[in-house]
């Protein structure tokens, strides 16, 4: 029971800090006894894609004529994949990314890749934790509200 306390606790947090928002705990509900590994598939793929996108965007970044298009996009890809696992701080700071995307602000993009990339990797260390810490809790879903 250890380790379900240290789930319920770092969960807590991570809905606390912004982190996670509702739309996580409506993934949870997807889950079925016949694709018991669902969620964590999809975090999974999450946090590969987000990775990808990651650098991606630091290429785009470091060319010396940034094409702010391509970089948008990436960028909208990255929002929505964040959107739909619930990543609320990861897609949050990717509206503002958007925004200087829109204004061709390449410092604006630099440092907001910056606050994208810290919030991505710590959003993925907590998922990775929590797949060690309890394989199975993505099987119900954990209440925001302890």
């Amino acid at each position: 029971m250890a380790a379900a306390m240290q789930l319920n606790t770092l969960m807590s947090n991570m809905f606390a800090t912004g982190l996670l928002d509702d739309q996580f705990q409506q993934l949870q509900m997807l889950q079925d006894p016949s694709a018991p590994d669902f969620v964590a598939e999809v975090v999974t793929l999450f946090c590969e894609d987000g990775e990808r996108i990651i650098g991606e965007l630091a290429k785009l970044l470091d060319k010396p004529a940034v094409d702010f298009d391509k970089v948008d996009a990436f960028v909208h890809q990255l929002k929505g994949s964040s959107a739909s696992v619930g990543a609320q701080r990861v897609k949050n700071t990717c509206i503002q990314f958007r925004e200087f995307c829109q204004g061709k602000s390449r410092d604006g993009c630099l440092k907001t890749l910056d606050a994208v990339r810290n919030d991505f990797y710590d959003l993925r260390s907590k998922f990775q934790t929590m797949l060690q810490v309890l394989p199975c809790f993505f099987l119900k879903p954990v209440s925001n509200s302890q």
